[in-house]
């Protein structure tokens, strides 16, 4: 009756020794959350407005760059961020119809109105491409944030999103939290950019600044008083190359006064592009400009092949390096505020582990007392089940990688509970047969049997509940959500299959008249 016992036994053997092995040591295999650990909590919210103004500005250029390829005049093509639309204005009506043909290629855009004269066309982008600009804003930003912070080195990090246009950032552990929001939240767009030589700078600074122009500033800190100052910069709007052609971007020190920069390294279409510039361009200053901040401008020397570039601003090694980090992480598309920024202490941590940790040996000492107390015997088999449960749970969390967190050690006492409910479901079954006269193995098999439907119910529908914390929950929900789900599916495996086969074992040594429950 009992022949199955020789697959039981070390089946239960082999997931019992491999969870021990997965999770040991305790310390290093098993990491603790913000909570736990003290660390940052940020909250973010992705400007996506202004990824859309970026997005109609491309466009825009793409229009004017396939007109022109067209050999079609135009006398300017503008576009306008309220509306969302672009105004192409021509030279010669008769380049009306081939300029719609142009327009036809992009479906994204309608005409709604044409001038009276004809010189003279205003495109809407439709509201479906506005949306998906917003929605891959949010996506790229998130996959952007979480390469900067894997390069920052931050173990076990939480970056997720919510709602439409936020993103929840943890990092667990960090101590520079000045440092980590200056990395996080740079923009880092990287554009070269011709100065404008041809105007004066003073009267642009006077207020003349020409249509095509703007003004920057370069940051210059005096290291030996620390007084910062901006230099004016009269810079050509257009961007001639952007940092999107980026493949690489590394700290190193100039020979002769050991100074850090970073030096660049483009791609092939991205080194071409350089290359030209460079080439039309020789004893012109071309600027390094790093969200809407100057970093240098050197004057063009000669023609500069093999797509390779440097920043210089008087860096300190740290700066440099985390300058690096974001540029080969690449450019947010759209800009982030920060709306929420907590910061947890490790004193908190540690008080609120050892409180977690007292919570879960004074309950499971008190539930193991009155298991044992109240079933005798039998509740011995259900204390050795949910003690495998803790192992086989930790042994889980260690696989899966999972961060421990408060609720997560909540969800933890609560499966501790949910493991000794099912033995009690299938003693007070076990009870009530023996009451009606069955025999102490018939007994045990009805209890078992007739137990495990309701078990399982219960089980399920806590487990879904589970499943719709995690999926919807924040980190700290996604952790208790985490616990809860691996402890049920270990407390079926121990206080069905376990106990069953303990009980098992023990009939199949001796026979009972009596059971101890």
């Amino acid at each position: 009756m009992y022949r199955d016992l020789k697959w039981k036994i070390p089946l239960i053997l082999a997931v019992v020794l491999g969870s021990v092995l997965l999770a040991y040591p305790l310390k290093e295999k098993i990491s603790l959350g913000l909570d736990l650990q003290g660390g940052m909590h940020l909250l973010l919210e992705v400007k996506v407005e202004k990824a859309v103004e970026a997005s109609l500005e491309r466009l825009a250029d793409d229009i004017k760059r396939d007109i022109s390829d067209e050999d079609l005049e135009v006398d300017r093509i503008k576009a306008t961020h309220d509306n969302r639309q672009v105004n192409v204005r021509m030279v010669d009506k008769l380049d009306l119809p081939p300029v719609k043909k142009v327009l036809d290629g992009y479906p994204f855009f309608s005409l709604v109105s044409e001038d009276s004269d004809g010189l003279g066309l205003v495109y809407q982008l439709s509201a479906d491409h506005v949306t998906q600009i917003e929605q891959n804003a949010v996506s790229q930003g998130l996959e952007t944030i979480r390469n900067r912070v894997d390069q920052f080195g931050v173990s076990e990090p939480t970056i997720q999103v919510q709602g439409e246009k936020r993103i929840l950032v943890q990092l667990p552990g960090i101590k520079d939290s000045e440092r980590a929001i200056n990395l996080i939240g740079k923009t880092a767009r990287l554009e070269f950019k011709l100065l404008d030589e041809e105007q004066s700078l003073d009267q642009a600074l006077a207020g003349n600044v020409p249509e095509d122009s703007e003004i920057l500033y370069q940051r210059v800190e005096n290291k030996e008083t620390g007084e910062v100052t901006k230099d004016p910069f009269l810079i050509k709007k257009r961007t001639v190359l952007t940092g999107e052609t980026l493949t690489g971007a590394e700290v190193r020190f100039d020979s002769d006064f050991n100074e850090p920069y970073v030096s660049l390294t483009f791609n092939s279409v991205g080194a071409m592009i350089f290359q030209q510039v460079t080439r039309e361009n020789i004893k012109k200053r071309l600027a390094i400009v790093l969200d809407d901040n100057v970093y240098s401008a050197p004057v063009i020397q000669d023609e500069i092949p093999g797509g390779r570039a440097q920043i210089t601003g008087r860096f300190t090694s740290a700066e440099a390096r985390d300058l690096a980090i974001v540029l080969r992480a690449g450019a947010l598309p759209a800009p982030v505020v920060i709306l929420e920024n907590r910061t947890v202490g490790p004193s908190l941590g540690m008080d609120s582990i050892e409180k977690g940790i007292a919570s879960i040996v004074y309950g499971g000492l008190l539930v193991i007392v009155f298991i044992a107390i109240y079933y005798k015997l039998s509740g011995v088999i259900a204390v050795t089940a949910l003690f495998l449960n803790i192992v086989l749970l930790a042994g889980a969390l260690a696989y899966f990688g999972a961060a421990l967190t408060l609720p997560g050690i909540a969800g933890i006492i609560l499966t501790v509970g949910m493991a000794i409910d099912a033995n009690v479901l299938v003693f007070e079954r076990i009870r009530e047969e023996i009451r009606i006269g069955k025999t102490v193995r018939a007994a045990i098999d009805a209890g078992f049997s007739k137990a495990f439907r309701t078990i399982v119910d219960a089980n399920i529908t806590t487990f879904i509940a589970a499943v719709v914390l995690f999926q919807f929950g924040t980190g700290p929900i996604k952790g208790f959500a985490i616990t809860l789900c691996i402890g049920i599916a270990a407390s079926m495996f121990t206080a069905v299959f376990v106990s069953r086969t303990i009980f098992d074992a023990t009939m199949n040594q001796k026979k009972l008249d009596k059971l101890s429950i």
